[in-house]
């Protein structure tokens, strides 16, 4: 796989603040996506652009992600080293009743070619997991409810 941008969109049956509520609680991704194995906020306060985390995967190395954008329902964040940028884009928009939610993925740089070669089939398995999870996870009254008690966005 040589692909350096994709992006999976997927229909939720909730409102958009209740699946963005979920989103920006980062530090819970690991309760119902398995491709994170920990996500720890490096910053106290509300999720807001500035926010940054660690975040360990399976198969990847541990990265700390930083907040760049934050407006209405839509968060960005970007992880750099060396020769790479990569940047994670998390979008809900109203659609009828539910919402409907994209995931984006961007690799960059002059390593980029040859990470998305090396890694690209894994992070778009990575990103239509968290699609299909986060689905699974808004969708269950019983998550939603406890996500909604210990959301870290304000």
């Amino acid at each position: 796989m040589s692909r350096n941008a994709f992006s999976v969109a997927t229909n939720i049956e909730a409102s958009p603040e209740k699946v963005f509520a979920v989103l920006c609680d980062v530090e819970r991704w690991p309760e119902w996506t398995p491709t994170m194995t920990s996500v720890q906020r490096l910053d106290p306060g509300p999720f807001a652009v500035g926010s940054s985390a660690r975040i360990r995967q399976p198969k990847l190395r541990a990265t700390v992600w930083k907040v760049t954008e934050l407006e209405a329902q839509n968060f960005t964040w970007v992880t750099s080293a060396p020769g790479l940028r990569m940047k994670a884009g998390h979008a809900v928009e109203g659609q009828g009743t539910g919402s409907r939610v994209e995931l984006s993925f961007e690799i960059s740089g002059f390593m980029g070619p040859l990470i998305s070669r090396l890694y690209g089939g894994l992070i778009e398995e990575y990103v239509t997991t968290e699609s299909r999870k986060l689905k699974q996870r808004v969708e269950s009254p019983a998550a939603w409810e406890t996500s909604k008690r210990r959301s870290s966005f304000k």
